[in-house]
């Protein structure tokens, strides 16, 4: 793990969004497509209001989320709403979005179904994550049923994460899905952020979901 600090969260921005395009060039190189999987929430927003200016063959890209919400995709809750404003716009405007829920369906009667979308863009090429302050990423919650299955090296694909803090089901893609990224970024702001991965790099990733990701990632952080 390489841990990254900037005087700003702008810097930080502008250059997590530049070293994600030349990810993406250099893996374009060597692929006919390549996947790009990112998180929701207002974290990423000023790094895809960047990314998606930059000059790729963005119709090969392939787009997906590392969690989602089941929600209507245009709930102020939908992970998707944000990535197609802010991600899925501009020069990135052709590339094409892999989902993870389906509205109107229930979760896990259509898990088999969303594999078969998102298989053949594994493994993924590029992966960003957020971690919560409880150590938590994507929707892998400490303390969340189905959490060890989620994180076994056999796991499936995808699992349907419920937890008690939470007002709705979310689908959110499998620890050994996030590792296996040929190439993993983590976003991080603020003091109690840096002290909760600092505190995850010493507990198992049972209790720190973001644990399982670490080995070769690099951590971008400002206050």
């Amino acid at each position: 793990m390489k841990i990254q600090e900037y005087a700003d969260r702008d810097m930080l921005a502008i250059d997590v969004a530049n070293a994600l395009a030349g990810e993406l060039e250099a893996a374009l190189l060597h692929h006919d497509t390549v996947s790009l999987a990112v998180p929701g929430g207002t974290t990423p927003g000023p790094v895809f209001d960047g990314l998606c200016a930059a000059d790729l063959a963005w119709d090969r890209v392939r787009v997906l989320p590392t969690d989602e919400r089941c929600v209507p995709g245009d709930s102020d809750r939908s992970n998707e709403r944000l990535i197609r404003q802010r991600l899925l716009t501009n020069r990135a405007s052709v590339a094409q979005y892999v989902p993870l829920y389906l509205e109107g369906k229930e979760p896990d009667d259509v898990l088999p179904e969303i594999e078969n979308l998102i298989a053949p863009v594994l493994p993924l090429s590029v992966l960003v994550l957020g971690m919560g302050e409880d150590m938590h990423t994507a929707s892998l919650f400490p303390g969340m049923q189905g959490l060890e299955a989620a994180l076994d090296s056999h796991a499936p694909i995808l699992a349907v994460a419920r937890t008690e803090t939470q007002p709705e089901a979310r689908i959110t893609l499998t620890g050994p899905v996030l590792d296996g990224a040929l190439s993993k970024h983590l976003i991080i702001y603020g003091a109690a952020k840096r002290d909760a991965l600092d505190k995850a790099m010493s507990l198992p990733p049972e209790e720190a979901p973001i644990a399982a990701t670490l080995t070769g990632m690099t951590v971008h952080w400002a206050e």
